[in-house]
């Protein structure tokens, strides 16, 4: 039950990732500092004070340059890899003493897959925007999201059974609007 929860909690840090990279690494990061949320080996400097406040300093700048018109774009493009990544990380994090192979494939898998769905889907909707209002929208859609990350995070902490639900809602919504979205690409290139 340890590990079914520990995974619920890394794979929720990781969708949220898709909405904001860094939100959750510093939820992740100040829960180990004050509320002794524990760490898998390897990834104790997370719970430590440089890393809170690099995280702290990294997500208000993330947060501030998606309210940039053309940089939030951008970003959308290169967080892409990065939310692979830092997703992957949060979960062999989360997972605590698993054999590493296994740990590193559910990770890869469950982590850095719920993170790339995610932020497809917030990709798509900001593509959506800046179509639909010229980017007027953009800063709606930015709040939106941040608000998201920090939600998942903090409730990935404190309630991850339920944490998990909600994003098995988010990442079933999300492929069937990616989907869509493929299936009418596909229609106009023939």
């Amino acid at each position: 039950m340890e590990t079914l929860i520990a995974l619920c909690m890394g794979v929720t840090l990781s969708a949220a990732c898709g909405f904001r990279v860094f939100v959750p690494p510093l939820v992740m990061s100040v829960a180990a500092i004050y509320a002794d949320y524990p760490l898998g080996q390897g990834f104790e400097w997370l719970g430590t004070y440089p890393a809170m406040i690099t995280l702290a300093a990294a997500t208000l700048v993330e947060i501030l340059a998606y309210y940039i018109p053309v940089v939030d774009n951008f970003l959308d493009t290169i967080e892409i890899p990065t939310v692979l990544v830092v997703g992957t990380m949060l979960t062999a994090a989360s997972l605590g003493d698993v054999d590493p192979v296994l740990k590193w494939s559910i990770a890869v898998v469950a982590g850095g897959g719920s993170a790339e769905i995610v932020q497809g889907l917030t990709s798509m909707t900001r593509l959506a925007s800046t179509s639909f209002t010229g980017g007027i929208g953009n800063p709606v859609v930015s709040t939106t999201e941040a608000l998201s990350a920090t939600t998942l995070s903090v409730m990935a902490i404190n309630a991850p059974l339920i944490a998990a639900i909600v994003v098995i809602l988010v990442l079933s919504y999300a492929l069937k609007r990616i989907w869509k979205f493929w299936q009418k690409q596909q229609k106009k290139s023939y």
